[in-house]
């Protein structure tokens, strides 16, 4: 073989090398993008798998958030003494952004914590496991508005024009779930018994976030500290599109976005700052 041949193959032969890319932020995001069919994929994949063996099928996302409607409803109507009117759908709106929170963070982390071997074996960029879990919930979110639009239509709370502008505040549920799965997932890697906890975590944080009940009703001092729980305003601004018909002021807009943008930057920066490690430390 001539040298000018072996000069090409070598030439031709590419290393990659992590340490050699000083934007990781920005590198993660090119291959998440260049991934893309992947992370459709694996969407498509999560829900086919989810409902192929159930009789009902995909009707299991909307009839589940709609069966802990009911027993929430009887159980903490007569708890706190709601005198609201929709209160059912009350519950159902803030639910349903509840589920979808829980279940994505959960999936995200699980994923990336626990699979450390298919890392070892190929190269995927880590973050697309995150994305198409929460792609997968907002599939599942857009499916739950199907039984809140019948809970208010049988309870005649009047359909608000205000709903078209719910998928914003989906999509910055979205952003904030995923930056949170991001950050938590990292954490995980090195402590694995955060990934344990969390569930604990997550019982606790349900019961601090208005899903059912007002938060006008708890005492002004605990609405206080409760305004530190950024869930207050996600689901607060999700609830006035869907069910009370209002449109949130730019105040509430700019803290959502700043909530939203500000937890996925920080949980995207650390992230793809230790992903490289994930393969080795599970």
């Amino acid at each position: 073989m001539s040298n000018k041949s072996v000069g090409s193959m070598t030439t031709s032969k590419q290393l990659y090398d992590s340490a050699l890319h000083r934007l990781l932020p920005l590198l993660e995001i090119k291959e998440a993008w260049r991934y893309r069919d992947l992370i459709l994929f694996l969407v498509r994949r999560d829900i086919t798998a989810r409902y192929k063996r159930s009789v009902l099928g995909v009707a299991w996302t909307m009839l589940n958030p709609l069966g802990m409607m009911i027993v929430l409803s009887i159980v903490f109507s007569n708890v706190f003494k709601v005198d609201m009117v929709g209160y059912p759908a009350y519950v159902l709106s803030g639910l349903i952004v509840w589920t979808f929170f829980s279940q994505t963070s959960s999936n995200a982390i699980n994923v990336l914590v626990w699979g450390g071997d298919l890392l070892q074996r190929i190269y995927i960029p880590r973050s697309t496991f995150a994305i198409s879990a929460i792609c997968t919930g907002l599939v599942n979110l857009i499916l739950s508005m199907v039984p809140l639009i019948a809970v208010m239509l049988v309870l005649r709370i009047p359909i608000p024009a205000t709903i078209l502008l719910s998928p914003f505040a989906m999509i910055l549920l979205g952003l904030f779930s995923l930056g949170f799965g991001l950050l938590i997932s990292t954490i995980g890697i090195y402590f694995a018994d955060v990934v344990e906890m969390y569930a604990i975590v997550l019982m606790a944080w349900m019961y601090l976030t208005p899903i059912i009940y007002p938060l006008d009703i708890l005492p002004s001092n605990i609405q206080s500290l409760l305004q530190y729980n950024p869930l207050v305003h996600l689901v607060g601004l999700f609830r006035s599109l869907v069910y009370e018909g209002i449109v949130p002021s730019w105040d509430q807009w700019l803290l959502s976005i700043g909530i939203a943008f500000g937890t996925l930057i920080i949980g995207w920066l650390i992230f793809t700052e230790k992903s490289d490690e994930f393969a080795y430390r599970t």
